[in-house]
């Protein structure tokens, strides 16, 4: 256990220490801090719509109200990040305008076709994992599943022993031929470990149906016997010859290695690819513009989420049925089980939109944490309403048992019973939580 808690320890300062960066000297302003929030590499561009003359309007007039508003003696976050937003859409539905108009001029008129992938009225661009320890690096899960098989494999020359371990749990998909497949191997260590003196059990035949059916199909098993100090031969047997894992008499001097190595097999866990949040700030209008989620949000497949569609006449005739409560709790949970994840959305009364991807069976206090983590002034006590009324008492509940799928808006309030004259009330959310509002400007 100490062997695999060591490993990961150091990994985890490696993987700290090149998430850093390059140095600064003291006196440069150091934008590190909201830099491993952003853009994980698998943004679509989005295409914005072309505002009408009283869109515009209205968002001019927005824009002039905050800056009458706006605190002179105090910076609020909050308040200059919406200001430089609404800046720059201004600025890029002029320039879309201009550019609409010319190729107006330039096109010929017809049908156009439009690209349907990555459309920008998606909540989110997909659901992303990451590992920390590898890296900060974001991607699809099939992804950062193989760079952890890469990772473990590239640290077999630091650490034979612990890597193949991680392999054996990490690696193979059938968590019972797994287990069945640890039990054999600490079987053959404490064998060794019990009769010193016997030579029978410091063999292990390879042909044998035991290490054929348990042994030889799960990944990482070869590197975990090899790192125990077993080596290949070629033995006689039964007027032949046959492969054997050998443990030879000179390594009986490293019997406590032997232990170290089988208990931590024991103990170890599988490294699996970690949800990324994908956190996001959205002004109001985005929020609005952006509903749908993307494929990977359901468990069912596109034809499956057609057919889905087709049927919602169905759905309303049934919903119009008499039923029992129990008949339609049965019907809910069958609702609820369509959905892998919830996007989970907190507006703050500035207006302003948090959002985050949360697994459907992480429980309701992970959002609270989540928002926390966010908040300049993380200690103070809040509340996350939600927008029908009523609040989230349940933290210990999973988000699917609460029906927090496959999304959800709170509405964000402190908790007036915690005053502090020296507090501004009006401030939430961190500057590098803010500086992830520009991500969403499509002209950067």
């Amino acid at each position: 256990m100490d062997a695999i808690k060591k490993f990961f320890d150091k990994k985890k300062s490696d993987a700290k220490f090149k998430m850093a960066g390059q140095g600064h000297s003291l006196s440069h302003t150091d934008q590190r801090e909201g830099s491993s929030k952003k853009s994980h590499g698998y943004n679509v561009p989005q295409h914005r719509q072309v505002p009408t003359q009283d869109v515009r309007k209205a968002g001019a007039a927005a824009l002039a109200r905050f800056e009458n508003t706006a605190k002179k003696t105090e910076v609020n976050w909050s308040l200059q990040a919406i200001k430089a937003q609404a800046r720059r859409e201004m600025e890029a539905e002029k320039k879309a305008m201009e550019q609409l108009n010319l190729n107006e001029a330039t096109e010929p008129q017809g049908p156009k076709e439009i690209e349907l992938e990555g459309l920008p009225m998606l909540a989110v661009q997909g659901v992303f994992f990451h590992c920390p320890l590898i890296g900060p690096e974001v991607a699809k899960y099939d992804e950062i599943k193989r760079q952890i098989r890469e990772f473990l494999y590239s640290q077999m020359e630091e650490d034979k022993g612990i890597s193949s371990c991680l392999i054996i749990h990490t690696c193979n998909k059938n968590k019972e031929k797994v287990g069945v497949c640890v039990e054999t191997l600490c079987k053959y260590i404490e064998n060794i470990v019990s009769n010193p003196m016997e030579e029978k059990f410091r063999k292990i035949r390879q042909s044998n149906k035991a290490y054929t059916e348990r042994i030889q199909p799960i990944e990482g098993t070869r590197e975990f016997l090899s790192a125990a100090g077993f080596v290949e031969q070629e033995l006689p047997f039964n007027d032949t010859t046959d492969k054997f894992w050998v443990f030879p008499e000179e390594s009986m001097g490293d019997i406590e290695q032997l232990e170290h190595l089988r208990d931590a097999l024991v103990s170890a866990e599988p490294l699996r690819p970690q949800l990324d949040r994908s956190v996001t700030v959205l002004l109001p209008a985005k929020a609005a513009s952006h509903m749908h989620l993307p494929p990977e949000f359901f468990n069912l497949t596109q034809e499956e989420l057609r057919r889905e569609v087709q049927d919602r006449a169905t759905a309303v005739e049934r919903s119009q049925m008499l039923m029992t409560k129990a008949m339609r709790e049965r019907v809910e949970i069958k609702e609820m089980r369509k959905y892998r994840f919830s996007l989970i959305r907190v507006r703050f009364p500035d207006g302003l939109i948090l959002q985050g991807t949360f697994g459907v069976h992480e429980k309701f206090e992970e959002v609270v944490k989540f928002v926390r983590e966010n908040l300049v002034n993380d200690w103070r006590p809040f509340f996350l309403n939600l927008s029908g009324g009523g609040r989230v008492s349940e933290e210990e509940q999973s988000l699917v048992e609460l029906r927090l799928v496959p999304a959800v808006m709170f509405n964000f309030e402190w908790d007036s019973s915690v005053q502090d004259p020296n507090l501004d009330d009006s401030v939430y959310l961190k500057s590098n939580t803010l500086m992830l509002l520009q991500d969403q400007d499509p002209q950067h």
